[in-house]
């Protein structure tokens, strides 16, 4: 199994990054300082693709709940696209879902940024 990444690729103010492998505690470390140097970069609109994404403990959770703060205190939009249904069920679980935005695809959610 390849080691966690994010792959982020820009366009105007859109930034989609396709994260991948195990948001786990063991990754967690790995996962907060690329996404935080991704929404640190400027004010814009990010989309993280977790469509690569096999498995999520508490501690990627709180990765992305950190990243949603981050973003939102620096005035930009973070949506997850593509949640695989187990994640989407544990983001529903905690009522995660009722701060994070989540979308089916990253098309959905670059539609609602206005494209």
């Amino acid at each position: 199994m390849a080691g966690p990444s994010v792959q982020a690729t820009a366009s105007g103010r859109r930034l989609v990054a396709r994260v991948s492998g195990e948001m786990a505690y063991v990754n967690a470390p790995v996962f907060r300082p690329q996404l935080k140097e991704l929404i640190a970069q400027n004010d814009r609109f990010i989309v993280l693709d977790l469509s690569g994404i096999s498995y999520c403990d508490s501690a990627g959770l709180n990765v992305l709940l950190g990243a949603w703060r981050q973003a939102d205190a620096g005035g930009a939009v973070l949506a997850l696209a593509c949640v695989p249904d187990f994640l989407r069920g544990t983001l529903q679980l905690t009522g995660a879902d009722q701060v994070l935005r989540v979308y089916d695809t990253v098309t959905n959610a670059e539609a609602v940024f206005g494209g």
